[in-house]
């Protein structure tokens, strides 16, 4: 006997196209006017954080990063839907996540400046540090999503990680934790088309890395990460279903700029493709948008702009003040201090070792 026992389909969401034409149908509800015009500045801020920082980098005032150029709608999109409670776990590119989140701006600096303390993130914003290991944060995130559930928290835990970061085992490991478990726990795939040099064709031979649910018997949807409105509805969805089960989404955007400040993709892409993805912009679609709807003005524009580098360069000169503390390699390891590591502490102060 040969019969089919199981068939799987993913759906594709898109809400606002590259010329800012919105399916009404689609458009989740309660989103406003004045939501989607306080994403705008954000999905701007963090453009202008990101040059910035690029910037600092290039003059040897910051450590090796990460643009984010081109990824503002999954991230800003994706944050403006979390609540209050619900905790998220980025990788090593969420800058906008962190800005939407309410992150001190000089904190952002001081950890791309190097220092530890950058890394300490306030209780408030709910969030983990930066982890550069490829996908180890996905395990993370499904223990984290475990402890909600059996402390009964309410939150939702949402996780970023990158289209290479799928083909990890940590990847696959969580997801199906997740699944037989039923966690609340939302995997968003930031799939930019580029694992460092990369492209996704040899990343997997799936036809979408959300699929790659289906085995892990979640949720799964394909949405236009360069489309604000649609990761805002697919994260609001998901987080409502958490309660239920985990959900995978899997962002398709593009990696505008570099890997690291240590690649040069020029090595390794075409400028066509680059030239391509420019038209579909996820900033430039929702200034379309806003601008048809008589929201948004060249004068808003400009006094933003203004206001925005402002916030940046008061957090860059307050960040380039800070005096570190060599203690903090000690204290921001675990949420106590293990006698073992006072001990080395204690010698370290006693021997005065950081004191030249």
């Amino acid at each position: 006997m040969l019969k089919a026992i199981y068939s799987g389909s993913i759906d594709y969401m898109q809400i606002m196209d590259e010329n800012g034409t919105l399916d009404s149908g689609l458009v989740p509800k309660g989103l406003t006017d004045q939501m989607l015009v306080e994403m705008y500045k954000k999905m701007s801020f963090a453009r202008a954080l990101d040059a910035k920082t690029l910037s600092l980098q290039r003059q040897g005032r910051a450590v090796t990063y990460a643009p984010l150029v081109g990824e503002e709608a999954v991230q800003i999109g994706s944050a403006s839907a979390m609540r209050q409670g619900d905790i998220f776990v980025p990788s090593f590119r969420q800058h906008g996540v962190y800005l939407t989140r309410g992150l001190p701006l000089e904190k952002f600096f001081i950890y791309w400046r190097g220092f530890e303390e950058g890394g300490a993130i306030p209780k408030e914003v709910n969030g983990l540090p930066v982890i550069v290991p490829v996908g180890t944060q996905v395990p993370h995130s499904a223990g984290i999503a475990y402890a909600q559930k059996y402390k009964k928290t309410g939150a939702a835990v949402i996780v970023y990680v990158g289209d290479g970061g799928t083909s990890e085992g940590d990847f696959y490991e969580a997801i199906n934790f997740a699944g037989v478990f039923k966690l609340p726990l939302v995997v968003i795939i930031e799939n930019n088309q580029w694992a460092i040099s990369v492209p996704r064709s040899r990343q997997s031979a799936a036809e979408t890395l959300a699929q790659k649910g289906i085995a892990a018997g979640i949720k799964c949807v394909q949405v236009d990460g360069n489309d604000v409105i649609a990761m805002y509805r697919a994260t609001s969805d998901a987080i409502n279903y958490s309660a239920t089960g985990p959900t995978l989404i899997e962002a398709v955007t593009y990696r505008m700029s570099m890997h690291t400040t240590s690649d040069d993709p020029t090595k390794y892409r075409p400028d066509a493709d680059v030239e391509a993805w420019k038209a579909k912009d996820p900033i430039a679609r929702l200034m379309k948008y806003l601008v048809g709807k008589g929201l948004w003005t060249d004068s808003m524009e400009s006094k933003m702009q203004d206001e925005q580098l402002k916030l940046i360069d008061e957090a860059v000169e307050k960040a380039e003040q800070f005096k570190p503390d060599p203690r903090s390699m000690f204290e921001n390891v675990y949420s106590f201090m293990p006698e073992t590591l006072k001990s080395e502490e204690d010698e370290a102060i006693a021997a005065g070792f950081w004191q030249g």
